[in-house]
């Protein structure tokens, strides 16, 4: 069965973006992205894998689930969509059929029984790309956390997770990379 996995950048103080979703505040130069751009391919938009020549091996992740806001902010996407080397999900209630790219498949069903049918199916790991409502809503079929953690403090802006009921889930750290620019990467598994 494939994962479900929460990859994200944070600030210190728990926010994945600005009060207007967008997260030009995070650091987007320094010794970590060497890294994303080795590790973490899949996860660049295609728009970038373009221009820096690289092709994405889908051995990571071949599938990306995400919210509205998150898919929202780099619009105008090209015609494939912003990630269109991977299968490409949008959870809404408000816009379907809101004009998006025929690669992106928008959709008002079930997040948690859509992931569970993802899962389901054969490839790499599903990379939840954000945001905070929607992982909220899927922290129960989160199997691991990849975290990007800014050296910034933002004050405010949408929430890793957004709020919920009150209930405890808890995570193992199974890795651990910091780099000089401050930026350290945890992978945690969860535990069922």
């Amino acid at each position: 069965m494939r994962e479900l996995v929460y990859y994200v950048a944070v600030s210190l103080d728990g926010y994945i973006a600005a009060p207007d979703d967008t997260f030009d505040a995070f650091p987007q130069q320094g010794d970590h992205i060497d890294m994303i751009l080795a590790e973490y391919t899949d996860t660049i938009p295609t728009m970038g894998l373009q221009m820096m020549g690289l092709e994405p091996p889908l051995t990571r992740f071949d599938t990306v689930v995400m919210g509205w806001n998150t898919y929202d902010v780099g619009r105008p996407h090209p015609s494939d969509g912003p990630y269109g080397h991977l299968r490409q999900y949008v959870f809404s209630r408000d816009h379907l059929g809101a004009g998006v790219e025929p690669a992106v498949t928008v959709t008002d069903r079930d997040p948690v029984e859509t992931v569970r049918e993802l899962k389901q199916d054969s490839g790499s790991a599903i990379w939840l790309a954000g945001g905070g409502v929607l992982a909220s809503a899927l922290v129960d079929e989160i199997d691991r956390l990849i975290l990007k953690v800014n050296p910034i403090l933002l004050g405010s802006g949408k929430k890793i997770f957004a709020e919920r009921d009150y209930a405890v889930s808890r995570a193992d750290l199974v890795a651990t990379m910091p780099f000089a620019s401050g930026v350290v990467v945890n992978e945690y598994t969860m535990v069922r």
